[in-house]
């Protein structure tokens, strides 16, 4: 089942598929390379692996369409392993990344995302496009002015072709962009840097390789700090890619199969002498901008990337950089939700807050991983503020009776059991408290404490207390935990004082 797609992801939209899968293909070239050299490897493994992953993802990815591929993340987190064990240990760690996103993915841990809130995912966004837009600052600092000079004209043929007639919506501008400024740099044999000075591109197919390590607990505990960053990351950035995906295309996507998907993709690229990657949010705009929407486009950029660098190279190390570049400033500005500039007005400060914390800790730290945990701890503690504030307690005295009558409305749970306790008053002369709790819901142990304390005050002061009204799911963790019902465990309390 994980091997069979419909025939609408492979064969639905052929052409669109072909074209946006080889300008895919032509923009995952400079990034391979350049996420190989901060990795500190030959280019080639990031090459291999960007075809790899690329290719197995179309097969048994959740997410047709997305590009997954080598990435700057992932290369950051493997910088201190291949320094100080070398390239064979990386691959051995990429095969450990692989097992342990296919172990997520049994485990179902895709679902996940949906504690992931949109303020969130609007912060992670913006903190990528920024992040894509700085990576491109270096091919525009100390150079001459003929690289700005393409760099904008790139940008003008990428936004203006389109309006074109008939050609203009047939043709992808982005690969438009590339083919018209390689032809302009060779013309007037402009100098420039090309996708050539990057590094050397390899000549050869890739091969099988088993990493060359020890298969002992020294090997495992060398690699394990290293994979599992690794597979966090790499899954972070693949659900949260997959999520950005699913809008621009207004489709749904198996988030535990696309972390299956991943997990198979690393250890295939771990064999072929590639290093770990994940889903790239850049390539996957790209890819959807130039009319890619099946799994076709993804099989085809990673077998186009293949075939260019090791049969074509002659031509692909000719294309200028400023080509590339503008197709990724592209990228940047399409990523970028300038949406949420205008909504910091009419949105809550605390939704604005986690977006902006999500963006800072991203961008300050070039770690996904750490941004997504700030946004969702912060989206997690609003959430339990705000919902503390809607619990109430009303009372009314039946002074015939000498009963007062509590009734709770809303939510208890740690962060309102504290207001719970509050809203009773111990010291009223009363024969009888009901509590009533028809209209309340108790969610945790803290809650549950806070009932016993209240109801164990009342008793205290000569009161007898009835509680009533608790919905099923209530009573269940009253019953487990609460000990105000439970003689034995009363005498233990009151008998301590």
């Amino acid at each position: 089942m994980l091997f069979l797609s419909k025939k609408q992801d492979w064969l639905g939209n052929i052409r669109g598929d072909v074209l946006a899968g080889l300008v895919v293909a032509l923009a995952l070239i400079p990034e391979a390379i350049a996420f190989s050299i901060i990795a500190g490897v030959d280019p080639k493994v990031g090459l291999y692996a960007s075809f790899c992953i690329a290719v197995i993802t179309a097969f048994v990815g959740g997410r047709p369409g997305m590009i997954s591929a080598a990435t700057g993340a992932m290369a950051l987190l493997m910088v201190t392993l291949v320094k100080e064990h070398g390239l064979q240990y990386l691959l051995a760690a990429t095969l450990l990344t692989g097992m342990l996103q296919i172990i997520a993915g049994y485990l179902k841990l895709g679902s996940l995302m949906s504690f992931v809130s949109r303020s969130v995912v609007t912060g992670f966004v913006n903190a990528l496009a920024i992040l894509i837009f700085m990576a491109q600052l270096p091919e525009l600092t100390n150079v001459t002015w003929h690289v700005y000079a393409m760099t904008a004209g790139g940008l003008g043929i990428i936004y203006l072709f389109p309006y074109l007639p008939v050609i203009g919506k047939s043709l992808p501008s982005p690969l438009v962009c590339i083919i018209v400024l390689t032809g302009i740099a060779l013309y007037w044999q402009l100098d420039i840097r090309t996708v050539g000075d990057m590094g050397e591109l390899p000549d050869t197919l890739p091969v099988f390789l088993w990493p060359e390590v020890p298969l002992t607990l020294e090997t495992l505990k060398i690699i394990a700090p290293y994979s599992i960053p690794m597979a966090v990351v790499g899954m972070l950035e693949s659900l949260m890619t997959a999520t950005i995906v699913d809008e621009l295309t207004d489709t749904t996507s198996d988030k535990n199969r696309e972390c299956k998907g991943q997990g198979l993709a690393n250890i295939g690229a771990g064999l072929l002498g590639g290093m770990a990657g994940c889903a790239m949010i850049g390539q996957s705009v790209i890819n959807i901008k130039s009319g890619g929407r099946g799994r076709l486009s993804t099989l085809i950029a990673g077998s186009f990337l293949l075939i260019m660098v090791v049969f074509l190279d002659e031509w692909i190390s000719k294309i200028p950089m400023a080509a590339l570049v503008s197709v990724m400033i592209m990228v940047s500005i399409g990523t970028f939700s300038w949406s949420s500039i205008v909504n910091l007005k009419q949105y809550p400060i605390s939704t604005n807050i986690v977006m902006l914390a999500t963006v800072i800790v991203v961008v300050w730290t070039h770690n996904l991983a750490f941004g997504v945990f700030v946004g969702v701890l912060l989206a997690s503690l609003f959430f339990a503020n705000k919902i503390s504030h809607f619990m109430y307690v009303e009372s009314e005295l039946d002074q015939a009776n000498s009963t007062r009558t509590y009734r709770v409305v809303g939510q208890i749970f740690f962060n309102s059991s504290g207001k719970f306790i509050a809203a009773f008053d111990f010291k009223e002369a009363v024969d009888k408290v009901v509590i009533d709790l028809h209209r309340a819901h108790f969610w945790d142990i803290t809650s549950v404490t806070a009932l016993d304390k209240a109801v164990i005050k009342f008793r205290r002061e000569g009161a007898d207390v009835e509680v009533i009204g608790m919905n099923e799911a209530t009573a269940t963790i009253v019953d487990r935990f609460g000990i105000h019902d439970k003689p034995e465990e009363i005498e233990k309390v009151m008998g301590g004082h």
